[in-house]
Parts: structure tokens; sequence; C-alpha cells
């Protein structure tokens, strides 16, 4: 994982707590700490693409704008949930950016990676992982990306 792998923790939570914002309000951990992992797809001549991107809670990925194009596709969506836990196996609502399929890209929000610790996903929804940001660009197929996530606030506007 690169530098600061050695400063991972992974914490046990209830299960029934693992969404974002739940867990967040449950644990007192702020939003702005708080990292998900969505898997994304796009098709190019006929070959579906993923990628994961991790972006902070209190963003937005700018799916059809900057992702599309990191994609090189005409189109991105998010992933139905049944085909991330497939092509991960991992639990829905605890997907992380550790241990992806090989050759996925790993799209990190810059605002993830230039926060101090983050908690993200640990693969199974019993427990959370808490790293330093940085370290999120340092696993293997990663990318820091300016521009990944729009604020929530900047997404309400648009609307």
């Amino acid at each position: 994982m690169g530098e600061g792998a050695d400063e991972v923790l992974v914490a046990p939570i209830d299960p029934t707590l693992a969404d974002t914002a739940a867990f967040c309000e449950a644990y007192e951990v702020g939003l702005d700490v708080s990292a998900n992992c969505v898997v994304v797809s796009g098709k190019r001549e006929g070959v579906t693409r993923y990628a994961a991107c991790v972006i902070l809670a209190t963003t937005r990925a700018d799916v059809n704008g900057v992702v599309r194009r990191m994609l090189d596709v005409r189109k991105a969506s998010f992933a139905p949930m049944a085909e991330a836990v497939e092509l991960t196996g991992m639990e829905y609502g605890g997907i992380t950016p550790i241990g992806l399929p090989e050759g996925w890209p790993i799209l990190v929000d810059a605002r993830v990676a230039g926060t101090p610790y983050v908690i993200i996903g640990s693969g199974v929804r019993q427990s959370k992982i808490a790293l330093p940001g940085p370290a999120l660009g340092g696993l293997p197929g990663a990318q820091v990306v300016d521009g990944l996530a729009k604020s929530v606030d900047t997404v309400a506007r648009e609307t």
C-alpha cells in the first residue's frame, strides 16, 4: 500500500450501521473524514470498463464529467449493486479500494488524498478501516484526481 501502510487501523462496527450516514451519526465520525468507494462503469466498443472512485462523503462523483473522460467511454454510470458485489467479492456498504480486481483503475479524489486520516469500508459490513488519505493514492492502480468529485452544495445548486 506504500507510505502510511503502517498506520492502518481496523475497527469492528455494528453491520446494521455500515452505511455512511448511519455510521457517521452512530459513531460520531465527521462526513468530511468518511470516504466512499463507488464502482462505476461504461462501455467502449462493446467492452465494459470498470473503475472505483474514492470520494469524501461530503461530495458526489462527477460520473458523467471527469469519470467518463477517465474511463474513455461515451456514458458512465454507477454499477448496479449486484454487479458491484459480484465483481468485487465484497459486501454492499463495505466496498473498499483495497483488494479490488486486478487492472481496475482506482480514482482517488484529491480531497481524499489530502485528508490526514479517512475512514473507508473494509470489504465487509462489520468493520471499517482508518488510514492516512495519502496512502490511498499509493494503492496499485490508484491515481489521485483533482475534481473527481463535487461538493454536495455544488451538486445541489446545479440541479
